[in-house]
């Protein structure tokens, strides 16, 4: 493999950025191979255009980190920054197109992320409003650490990406995607850093990953803009940990188009909000999901800045928009799940039969006081008729759904809780 070191692209006082294109430029045209940044090389780069027949490959202590001035980061024009005038857990609509990005590959074929090196996302940068509990961006919608469209054959392998201040790693309309022993290490307190969004994308394969983020740690969308790209589909988890102050791993909410086909195995859900989430509020459909060996761990955290309630598994399709009907949730397994949580099972439909096809086959849930907070809530958001849903705690609650199966399924109250 022809290997090209960014360090010998950095002459004539270049900035790092252009370095750093540069060598990718010039391997793509001599027909593809490595792009190198050497274990101890530290660069600050803006907007990066990964092309095709191009890995990225940053050594074991090698960094690359997301510059400071935003001005480098522009993938379309752009006349106005969206500043944060509500929180973005009341209004965070996003259609799935970035008008930033840190490192992009827009139409490529063979691209790739490797290495044991860091590319960071110099977080501060984009804080807003904070407290004890919660950082909202100061802008929204803000820059992915790694945005990739409309490519074939991707790899991103034994990187470690931290401190973004977005979405980490959006994959939209790919096809044979493969995230393997990826590391991500976010702010558990920054709004919308997602650790992966897999977005109208098929083929896909997340395995040995760990990933820590403020928000959703795996997630599956359907957005507006990837919906041209088709279903999000044929989509493989396994052998990741996850620890999500949202979701650890979530289907939604942008939910545009169907999801299909999707099947998650030996997970572990630690320190979590949320463990096994859907949220279905457009007009898609998810159809033949899969959990099978998963364990949870759940804790409520502050309300109102994060949505959920420490549910374990929280099934819910209601509408985001009045007028704008969501679609269906059905044939979904769960299979050998064991959880510590602070809340019960939560399935919750808008309309009669929009869940269907639920099957429960060895559950072990316990479900302990962890948090002083409420215990007699459940949440609905995003939507336009509902928020938080006053509710008995119960270690199943369910709501508008049919033909649910359940077998095996053992649960315990602690003493506080019953």
């Amino acid at each position: 493999m022809k290997e090209f070191y960014v360090m010998d692209y950095k002459i004539n006082g270049l900035s790092d950025t252009l370095a750093i294109n540069n060598a990718i430029i010039d391997c793509n045209k001599n027909g593809g191979g490595r792009v190198v940044i050497k274990s101890g090389e530290k660069y600050v780069a803006g907007l990066i255009n990964l092309l095709s027949n191009v890995e990225l490959h940053i050594e074991f202590l090698g960094f690359l980190f997301l510059t400071s001035n935003l001005d480098e980061l522009a993938v379309i024009k752009q006349n106005t920054i969206n500043k944060v005038n509500v929180p973005t857990y009341e209004n965070c609509d996003y259609s799935g197109q970035p008008t930033q990005a840190f490192i992009k590959a827009l139409n490529a074929s063979n691209v790739s992320i490797t290495g044991e090196g860091v590319i960071d996302g110099n977080e501060e940068i984009f804080y807003g409003i904070k407290n004890k509990w919660f950082i909202d961006g100061s802008y929204y919608p803000r820059v992915p650490l790694v945005f990739f469209e409309n490519c074939q054959n991707v790899k991103i392998k034994d990187i470690t990406f931290r401190r973004s201040g977005f979405w980490t790693t959006h994959i939209i309309g790919c096809k044979n995607v493969e995230i393997d022993s990826l590391k991500v290490f976010n702010n558990l307190k920054m709004a919308n850093c997602d650790g992966i969004d897999v977005d109208a994308s098929q083929n896909v394969i997340i395995k040995d990953c760990y990933i820590e983020a403020a928000d959703d740690a795996i997630v599956f969308k359907n957005t507006q803009y990837g919906k041209r790209y088709g279903d999000c589909k044929e989509v493989d988890v396994l052998n990741c940990t996850l620890i999500s102050t949202s979701a650890a791993i979530k289907f939604g909410t942008e939910s545009w188009s169907d999801f299909k086909n999707i099947k998650i195995s030996n997970i572990n859900i630690l320190r979590s909000n949320r463990g096994l989430s859907f949220q279905l509020r457009d007009k898609g459909s998810i159809n033949n999901i899969s959990f099978k060996n998963i364990y949870i761990e759940t804790r409520r955290f502050s309300s109102p800045h994060y949505w959920g309630k420490a549910e374990p598994i929280a099934i819910t399709a209601v509408d985001r928009t009045e007028g704008v009907s969501c679609g269906t949730i059905s044939n979904i397994s769960f299979e050998n799940i064991n959880a510590d949580s602070e809340n019960g099972i939560f399935i919750f439909a808008q309309r009669e039969g929009q869940i269907n096809n639920i099957k429960i086959n060895g559950l072990n849930l316990e479900i302990n006081q962890k948090t002083t907070w409420e215990h007699d809530t459940h949440d609905l958001r995003p939507s336009y008729k509902y928020g938080i849903l006053n509710a008995k705690l119960n270690a199943l609650y369910i709501y508008n759904a049919s033909s649910v199966e359940i077998k095996s399924f053992k649960y315990e109250f602690d003493d506080k809780m019953s």
